[in-house]
């Protein structure tokens, strides 16, 4: 990490902790087959990325689960608590880390997210941290499916770099895919693949960021 002076995040699995297994599992339990294709980390159904660009609302995206599981009965709440059984939270420490980091550096969220899991993710904030969101956490935040584009896409880091002025060779992009920080390092940025039982605090100290 050389000469670093922008910090772009992502979210899932860097920040907030998810599990894809349990969503997988209760994805099963609603009928749903072939689970692995259907919802995985690096392989999922093009439902998925259709409602992380906010291609279709909550409802066409839940009619869609229902056609795949073939369960016309499922209710709203069934799948929308199956999905969010993923989203475990935020690791103690990790909240007063990104204000220390954005302190010294300027610093963006980049996530690829939906409008069910930002629902639950905006709920989960402000009843656990009195939080309003992310925003306080980061200069700006970037949510796929309020831009129209989704990572691995070059056209969503494009957009944050043109937008910020941000020079890639300057930018550090942490995140826990290794098919989207590939694309950011076609177009020059510095990149780090986070992955358990590393953390972003461990992370931090180790390479004497902070």
């Amino acid at each position: 990490m050389t000469n670093v002076k922008n910090i772009i995040f992502d979210y899932g699995n860097v920040i907030f902790s998810i599990d894809f297994s349990l969503a997988q599992k209760a994805w099963t339990d609603l009928g749903v087959t072939n689970v692995e294709q259907f919802f995985g980390h690096r392989q999922q159904d093009d439902i998925f990325s259709s409602f992380e660009k906010g291609e279709i609302t909550s409802d066409e995206f839940r009619n869609k689960v229902r056609l795949k599981a073939n369960k016309p009965e499922l209710t709203d709440k069934q799948i929308d608590d199956a999905f969010n059984t993923m989203l475990l939270g935020v690791a103690e420490g990790n909240h007063e880390l990104l204000l220390k980091v954005k302190a010294k550096y300027r610093t963006f969220l980049l996530s690829n997210i939906n409008a069910i899991h930002y629902d639950y993710i905006i709920d989960h904030l402000k009843s656990k941290y009195n939080f309003d969101g992310n925003d306080h956490l980061f200069e700006k935040v970037y949510y796929s499916h309020l831009m129209g584009k989704r990572k691995p896409n070059a056209d969503i880091f494009e957009q944050v770099l043109k937008e910020q002025n941000l020079n890639p060779a300057e930018t550090l992009f942490i995140d826990d895919s290794p098919q989207h920080l590939a694309t950011a390092e076609k177009l020059g940025l510095q990149v780090y693949l986070m992955k358990a039982p590393d953390t972003i605090q461990a992370f931090f100290e180790r390479e004497k960021l902070i």
